[in-house]
């Protein structure tokens, strides 16, 4: 499949027609084992943990939709990312960005900090505070961006250079924008990373994590430890994860329309303070996110001027359309507390001097019709 459209690859880049029926739709092949003619003697397939048809189209699609050559598939984003991490060894360094997803941190600082391995989280927006970790030991740059949840952008190309001037390994975790929006891989980064249970899948009836990089190398090693470590998804999943993926393009443009009309609502408003969104031209780093992204995505960040929480919870438990849960990226709106959700595993005083407040709400804007959104933020901040 030839292919430069991503509008054209979500629906068929790795994708034939089933050769035995003629379905369109990729079956799931739901079984733990394969049948072999002779010892070693089979078609490709031995046991269901290391490979798995369903699995293989949907890790051949998300190769495409990034620009790799090769794509794994986890149960989860974070045995994605604990498959990266067992890339180092005792010793080895990692320097990554001071606003981070907390399960992300939490991993690195809980698991493998004790493993002998050293992390420094750095505004990565500063180049000299980046350059002022990295050493000889530095054997992975960990990127995140937009990041989570102040939506601070950082400059992917900039890390890919300092990270290859000292050898190391540039992971870009991908998340918030997905492959419609930003492609890491094209721009030189060795691995990109996604929680699939965000934009990718889009429909929240999915837990998955993804990897996809260029390198043979890299590829063999990470998929080595997904076989030997087992952190590999169901054929259900990845059924799901491929009919999501199909309409990945018009989700994104309609989180991105709903997401510019609520961010600029927001900054409008009386009663709210701060609004992070990477689209304004005020925003950190605006510049670098027009040149690196497509568009700026349907995630925001906010506080209430009256920087109180308990303003901050009334708001979270009077919205209607805007579940309070955890996760986003999908076609349904979210409200979140990351201080007390996504982000409760990082110390009060470290999120507090990276500029995440308690009272910091974050938004996952979904596809409702707008004017209905809109009223449903109008409501709660009523209650306010």
């Amino acid at each position: 499949m030839k292919s430069n459209h991503i509008e054209t690859l979500v629906l068929h880049a790795g994708i034939e027609p089933d050769p035995t029926t003629g379905a369109i739709m990729t079956p799931i092949f739901q079984t733990s084992t394969y049948v072999q003619a002779a010892p070693g003697d089979h078609k490709g397939y031995e046991y269901a943990r290391t490979q798995n048809p369903t699995r293989d189209v949907l890790q051949k699609n998300l190769a495409a939709l990034e620009g790799t050559a090769h794509g794994l598939c986890f149960s989860t984003g974070m045995g994605a990312v604990d498959a990266c991490a067992k890339l180092l060894s005792p010793g080895d360094e990692v320097v990554s960005t001071n606003d981070l997803y907390g399960g992300t941190y939490r991993l690195f600082t809980k698991i493998f900090a004790q493993y002998g391995i050293k992390f420094h989280f750095v505004d990565m927006s500063d180049e000299s505070a980046v350059r002022a970790v990295m050493n000889e030991k530095t054997k992975m740059v960990w990127v995140e961006t937009p990041t989570n949840p102040l939506l601070r952008i950082i400059d992917i190309e900039l890390m890919i250079q300092i990270g290859h001037e000292f050898g190391s390994i540039v992971v870009v975790d991908n998340t918030f924008a997905s492959p419609y929006l930003q492609n890491p891989a094209k721009m030189g980064a060795d691995i990109v990373m996604h929680s699939a249970t965000k934009y990718i899948n889009g429909h929240s009836d999915v837990v998955m994590g993804v990897l996809c990089t260029s390198s043979d190398e890299l590829r063999d090693r990470l998929a080595f430890i997904q076989n030997s470590c087992g952190a590999t998804p169901g054929p259900m999943d990845c059924f799901l994860t491929l009919r999501g993926i199909k309409t990945l393009h018009i989700r994104m443009q309609r989180h991105c329309e709903n997401g510019a009309i609520v961010a600029h609502w927001l900054k409008n408003h009386p009663k709210v303070g701060e609004v992070y969104w990477p689209g304004f031209e005020t925003h950190p780093n605006h510049a670098v996110a027009k040149k690196q992204m497509k568009d700026f995505g349907g995630m925001i960040s906010f506080t209430l001027k009256d920087d109180a929480i308990d303003k901050a919870l009334t708001f979270l438990k009077s919205t209607q359309l805007f579940a309070l849960a955890e996760s986003l990226g999908g076609v349904e709106s979210l409200v979140g507390h990351p201080a007390t959700m996504t982000h409760a595993s990082i110390p009060k005083a470290e999120r507090e001097a990276n500029g995440l407040k308690d009272s910091l709400i974050r938004l996952s804007v979904g596809i409702e019709h707008i004017d209905d959104l809109i009223a449903d933020l109008e409501g709660a901040l009523a209650k306010v």
